[in-house]
C-alpha cells in the first residue's frame, strides 16, 4: 500500500507568489505526492470582526487583513496548478468559502481538502458535493457526534471522502496525537483514514502510517525562522525528505510480512552464529558429565547442539577429553 503524502504550504508563502513557486520546486525533490495550498477570498469567509489566533503580525491590523494579503486572483492559482502540474505533484487546496471553490472549480482542482473548522459547515460541504470531486476531512475540532452527521451528509450525497485524524493543537504535543483514533474512524466509518500532523516532528506521521493511515498530511516550511502562525509545527524540507524516505522504507516493511516459521534463508548463517557442547576441562575416560563440564562454542555442526545440553549430562564419556575439545556422540556412552 503506497501512503498519499501531502505538505501543505498553507500560508507560508506569505502572500508572495514567487515564494508559493519556490516551495513547489523545493517540495517536488521531496517525495511528496501532492502540495496543498489554502484558497481564501476575505470577503466571502471572514469580516474585521474575526479574532486572531495566534497574533503574529503587526503589518495585519485585523485578521481579515491578513487573509486579504494571503489572496492570490485566479490566474495565478492557475499558474501554481501549473507549475504542480510540470513537477509530477497534484495542486490541492482548501476552500473556505463557496467563492473559494467556485475559483478552485476553475483553477481544476482534483480533490478538496477541509480544514477542522469547516466539518460543520454543510453550506460548503454541500457546494463542493455539488462538484461530485472526492474530500479529505480533516476531523481536529469535532466530535464523534459531529463527524457522524457530517459524514452522514457526505454518504446521503455519495461522496467519495476520507477522514484525517488530527489534533488541532500547534505544535501538537506526543499525548495529543491521538493516534488511537486512526483505528477507531475507520471502523466507525469504514471509509480510509489519514493522519494530519502539527507536531513539526516525524514520529507520529511514522506512527500514524504503521497504524493504518494512507494519507499523511504536514506543513511545510522553508525554516523554523520565517514568518507566519504554523511555523512552528511546520517541517522544514529537510525534515521532509527524511521523512518520506522513512514513510516508504515502513511501507516497504508492511508490504513484507515475515514467515517467522521460515528460517531456511539463515542456514548459513545459523551454522557460524550457533554453537556445539564442548567441555571446559580435561576429563578421564569414565567420567560422569554434569552441568559445570560444558560449555558452548561456535561453529554449529562440530558436535552436539548446545540446545541438547541436558541430554549429556549424567552421561558417562568412553575416552579422555582435552579441556575445550567438541562433545560428540562417540564421547558419550
Amino acid at each position: 500500500m503506497k501512503t498519499f503524502i501531502i505538505a501543505e504550504i498553507a500560508q507560508a508563502h506569505d502572500g508572495s507568489l514567487g515564494m508559493a513557486h519556490a516551495y513547489i520546486d523545493a517540495l517536488a525533490k521531496t517525495g511528496i505526492d501532492a502540495i496543498k495550498f489554502q484558497t481564501h477570498v476575505a470577503e466571502a469567509e471572514s469580516s474585521i470582526y474575526e479574532p486572531f489566533r495566534v497574533k503574529f503580525t503587526t503589518q495585519d491590523k485585523t485578521r481579515f487583513d491578513y487573509w486579504k494579503r494571503m489572496e492570490f486572483t485566479l490566474e495565478q492559482w492557475k499558474a501554481l496548478k501549473a507549475h504542480c502540474d510540470e513537477v509530477g505533484l497534484e495542486f490541492m487546496s482548501s476552500p473556505f468559502s463557496n467563492a473559494a471553490v467556485d475559483m478552485l472549480e476553475e483553477v481544476g482542482v482534483q480533490t478538496y481538502k477541509i480544514g477542522s473548522g469547516e466539518v460543520n459547515n454543510l453550506l460548503l460541504l454541500e457546494r463542493i458535493s455539488q462538484t461530485g470531486k472526492p474530500i479529505i476531512l480533516s476531523s481536529g475540532m469535532s466530535s464523534f457526534e459531529e463527524l457522524d452527521k457530517t459524514v452522514g451528509f457526505l454518504k446521503a450525497k455519495k461522496v467519495t471522502f476520507f477522514i484525517l485524524q488530527c489534533t488541532t493543537s500547534y505544535p501538537t504535543k506526543p499525548e495529543q496525537y491521538g493516534l488511537n483514533l486512526i483505528k477507531e474512524l475507520k471502523e466507525r466509518y469504514e471509509v480510509p483514514i489519514g493522519f494530519s500532523d502539527h507536531s513539526a516532528t516525524h514520529e507520529a506521521s511514522i506512527a500514524a502510517v504503521v497504524m493504518g493511515a494512507e494519507i499523511i498530511e504536514f506543513h511545510a516550511v522553508f525554516n523554523k525562522e520565517m514568518f507566519g502562525p504554523d511555523v512552528s509545527s511546520s517541517l522544514t524540507i529537510a525534515d521532509i525528505k527524511k521523512l518520506t524516505t522513512s514513510i516508504r522504507n515502513i511501507e516497504k516493511a508492511l508490504d513484507n510480512p515475515i514467515d517467522k516459521n521460515d528460517v531456511s534463508k539463515f542456514k548459513e548463517l545459523k551454522l557460524i552464529f550457533e554453537k556445539s557442547l564442548a567441555v571446559n576441562k580435561d576429563l578421564k575416560k569414565g567420567h560422569i558429565l554434569n552441568f559445570s563440564d560444558l560449555e558452548s562454542k561456535k561453529p554449529a555442526n562440530k558436535g552436539i547442539s548446545a540446545t541438547n545440553f541436558r541430554d549429556v549430562i549424567g552421561k558417562e564419556i568412553t575416552k579422555n577429553l582435552k579441556k575445550w575439545d567438541f562433545l560428540t556422540l562417540d564421547d558419550i556412552n
